[in-house]
């Protein structure tokens, strides 16, 4: 049947990009109000996961995990966004040397936080607090995924920036694909961090990491 077949490689990575697409869509009608965009990054990482390994209807999927992460990470979204607000400020209007060191630490630390705590927030039934606190222990001691999911980040980011004065024709297609395709890229990084607290967990029917216990070392 070769690779038109259902089953082939070409036709999984063809329906893989059509979810993306899809998923990245749904996420920013419902980051509109923008009070929704930490919903929809917990909901986009909960999404792509399933999407990944097949499991359900992208539309259906996203919903779910939409209304079920509301709650948590609307209130994550105020820490980070509010966070992120201040260090762009910061950047661009408070030109003080001293505070340089500071500023680069502090943006370092959110970064790190903010690619770990959606997917956190979708995978594992954790408080406010233990997610916020995983968000940042996760981040360091796998500071290898870490640096991986950033570097999909820091390309795409780069490939908008460069499309914006140089090409703009192609503008259209990245935020088409966009954070849909970014997510879908991060579920291999990520499941292959979480596995091992999955694992541990067998049994339950919501995992959970305890915010005391060290990733490395420890069991969820």
């Amino acid at each position: 049947m070769g690779f038109m077949s259902p089953d082939s490689a070409f036709m999984r990575g063809l329906s893989n990009v059509a979810d993306a697409v899809w998923l990245n869509i749904l996420m920013l009608v419902t980051s509109i109000p923008l009070v929704t965009i930490g919903a929809a990054l917990a909901a986009g990482h909960d999404t792509a996961r399933r999407a990944v390994i097949g499991e359900g209807h992208v539309t259906a999927n996203y919903f779910k995990a939409f209304l079920a992460n509301f709650p948590k990470a609307t209130a994550l979204w105020v820490v980070f966004g509010g966070a992120g607000a201040a260090l762009s400020y910061a950047w661009v209007v408070l030109q003080i040397t001293p505070l340089l060191i500071p500023k680069f630490g502090l943006t370092i630390l959110w970064i790190i936080g903010f690619e770990w705590v959606w997917a956190l927030q979708a995978r594992f039934e954790n408080s406010f607090g233990t997610v916020l606190a995983n968000s940042f222990i996760f981040g360091v001691s796998h500071i290898g995924a870490t640096l991986a999911l950033v570097s999909f980040d820091t390309v795409f980011l780069g490939l908008l920036i460069a499309s914006w004065f140089y090409m703009p024709q192609g503008l259209f297609l990245l935020v088409v694909l966009g954070c849909g395709t970014m997510l879908m890229l991060h579920v291999p990084i990520l499941e292959k961090v979480f596995a091992k607290y999955v694992e541990d967990n067998r049994g339950a029917s919501v995992p959970s990491i305890d915010a005391v216990t060290d990733p490395v070392a420890g069991g969820q």
